[in-house]
């Protein structure tokens, strides 16, 4: 392979998670098997040649257009990419020289950089704590996996004379995979307590409390109370982290006895204890904050054993498709499933066996170290399964190749913040109306790119940590920020693995989409509502938030409805129109979903006014309007010949 085919093998849609290219009810050692074939088929399909490619379905007509990459109207896009692109850039950077007139009220949010005679913007604090922490995040990605390795050698897996023993493709008995699992959570609970020692000290103990707490819902409570107790017990819980901030010990050694003067000297001695305990609060003292994300899987344990107890009667392997099942079709023919190779969306819906809903695999699960912090979100389903035999989508140098494109994305990150100090003019209490529409515009874009980005390295960073220890989570992020045209595919792939849990556990028991008729149309716009209230509840306690989940679901309504009045099929004879009329209907989409995410993640809604009005003060910014939509549109267009050059290649994305 050469320098440049590796180079763009790193960007290719595989190197980020085989979900992309892959259909989640094919086996992945099934696409291993037919990969050479499939290689010699794509060497001789040709994208960039108009007419090449084009895939049809069963009544011969074309799924994807002929390519247009080489047309003259792509041409002239590429035009306007080279010449508008590093303008965007240099507005940005010309208001982020020290010869601005605003400079001295953010300089103070600077810091030292690396690249000569420019400072760093590392203002926000999300992104501040993980670049302070890579080094040391890096010794763990570097230490856990060899840690593992040598439990596993001085500890190693039965072998059974009775059973072939795992390597490639050959069969994993259920006993083997069994013995896996045990060998595997016996390291990670002893792992577990130790992390969660170092990064939160003594509220460890409320963790497992928590813990302990939802597992007796699940487990000892009348099955029909199980969904609506998980619920609530778990909602309720974010709520309760939030308002008592954390449950310091202090406070709770004053309300078991508070300072009434009886009992003086115990009390006294009480209160002591609550306040050094709480003096040894870990790396991150704040826990509450990052427990957002565990309560997600213990949802997904409670709800995976609520519907395990649905199919106990039969064999685990034996697997009826449920309606609730995302993807899976209404289909109640049971089918034998290997265990050993099973695809993800087998995975997914098929429950271990009864003795595997245990408290010690359940706290595996939910405390497990490289996914505990940020994620991504892995079912206890698919967690178990994959525990118990080896992914086959696991490649050491697909692995290489991800943990390359992290750290590119690392470096395009530094290298923003060293040119672009958007989010520290943000912060630095500044007059709107001094910035010129282009400025106002292009501050707030590179805003929301470093809020995408400053998402995207831990959640890279965190899973690239988990395919190195040998499970694979979903990607949470598929696309860049700018390559998003519609706004319901854009919450298909921004924070996916979080998506696909709202989808499994709230959106399909909802009742999923529909537009087929308005009352549908309808019914899909309030389980949005639901799902996005929810959202912002669990992202925090913030009206902010509040506000932009539901600005979300409004911004998603022209969507809905277009799609209802302006069906794909009633156009198959005039597709250049079509796009055409998406293209100016995507460029409103994008500036409310831009609106919507800057007061939810930038400026509030106090500052998306001050920059609707800097942008509407005078006629300028109504011209500045006018073009920035016209590019907008060009870059949408390119959009949709990305997706349909994916089509030509058999990858089907909904987002």
């Amino acid at each position: 392979m050469s320098v440049f085919s590796y180079i763009r093998s790193i960007y290719a849609l595989d190197t980020i998670d085989t979900r992309f290219t892959n259909s989640s009810g094919t086996p992945y050692k099934t696409v291993i098997d037919t990969r050479a074939e499939n290689a010699a088929a794509n060497a001789r399909r040709d994208d960039s040649i108009p007419g090449a490619g084009v895939r049809t379905d069963h009544s011969g007509r074309p799924i994807a257009q002929p390519s247009k990459w080489r047309t003259p109207e792509f041409y002239f896009y590429y035009f306007v990419f080279i010449t508008i692109v590093p303008y965007m850039f240099w507005i940005a950077y010309d208001v982020s020289r020290p010869s601005d007139p605003n400079y001295h009220k953010y300089e103070h949010l600077l810091s030292p950089g690396w690249i000569p005679g420019r400072n760093i913007d590392v203002s926000d604090a999300q992104y501040h704590s993980f670049r302070t922490n890579v080094p040391y995040l890096a010794l763990l990605l570097i230490l856990h996996p060899i840690l593992r390795q040598l439990y596993d050698t001085f500890r190693p897996v039965p072998s059974r004379s009775n059973s072939p023993k795992p390597n490639g493709n050959t069969y994993i008995s259920a006993a083997d995979g069994d013995a896996r699992l045990n060998q595997r959570v016996s390291f990670d609970i002893l792992f577990s307590f130790i992390f969660l020692t170092a990064i939160h000290g003594f509220s460890a103990i409320k963790i497992l409390i928590i813990l302990y707490i939802n597992y007796c819902i699940a487990t000892r409570l009348p099955r029909k109370y199980v969904p609506a107790a998980t619920w609530i017990f778990n909602i309720c819980t974010l709520f309760a982290n939030e308002l008592s901030d954390g449950y310091k010990f202090e406070k709770i050694a004053h309300f078991i006895s508070p300072l009434d003067g009886v009992g003086l000297e115990s009390t006294n001695h009480l209160h002591a204890w609550g306040v050094w305990l709480d003096s040894y609060g870990g790396i991150i003292s704040r826990w509450e904050i990052q427990f957002n994300l565990t309560v997600l899987r213990l949802i997904s344990f409670n709800m995976d054993y609520y519907w395990s107890l649905d199919r106990r009667s039969g064999s685990p392997t034996e697997v009826g498709p449920k309606p609730r099942e995302e993807g899976i079709a209404n289909d109640h023919k049971k089918k034998q499933l290997d265990p050993s190779n099973l695809s993800e969306r087998d995975r997914v819906s098929t429950p271990p066996s009864a003795k595997d809903f245990s408290f010690r695999n359940y706290f595996a699960y939910a405390t497990y170290a490289p996914l505990f912090l940020a994620g991504p979100i892995i079912t206890f389903n698919d967690f178990i399964s994959q525990m118990k035999y080896p992914p086959a989508s696991i490649e050491r140098s697909r692995t290489i190749k991800y943990g390359i494109r992290f750290l590119l994305c690392l470096l395009a990150m530094e290298i923003l913040l060293h040119f672009d100090y958007c989010v520290a003019i943000s912060k630095g209490n500044p007059n709107w109306s001094d910035y010129t529409p282009a400025q106002l515009s292009l501050l707030s874009y590179f805003n929301l790119h470093v809020l995408w980005l400053k998402l995207l390295l831990p959640w890279r960073f965190f899973r690239l940590w988990s395919l190195a220890d040998g499970i694979d989570p979903p990607e949470n992020m598929i696309r860049c920020l700018s390559n998003n045209p519609s706004t319901v595919a854009f919450w298909r792939g921004w924070h996916r693995s979080y998506n696909k849990f709202l989808v499994r556990y709230i959106y399909v028991p909802l009742g999923g989409a529909s537009s087929r008729t308005w009352l549908s149309t309808v019914r899909t716009a309030f389980n949005y509502a639901v799902v996005f209230t929810f959202v912002a509840l669990w992202h925090d306690i913030q009206l902010n938030l509040l506000i932009w989940g539901w600005l979300i679901v409004l911004f998603m309504m022209p969507e809905i409805i277009a799609g209802f009045l302006f069906p794909r099929k009633k156009w198959e004879n005039n597709l250049t129109a079509y796009r055409v009329l998406c293209g100016f209907g995507v460029v409103g989409n994008l500036m409310m979903m831009m609106m919507a995410n800057l007061v939810g993640f930038a400026v509030g809604v106090d500052g998306l006014k001050s920059i609707i009005h800097g942008i509407f003060r005078d006629y300028s910014g109504l011209v500045f309007l006018v073009t920035a939509s016209c590019v907008l549109f060009v870059g949408i267009q390119v959009m949709f010949e990305v997706r349909e050059a994916e089509m030509r290649k058999g990858i089907f994305l909904r987002c």
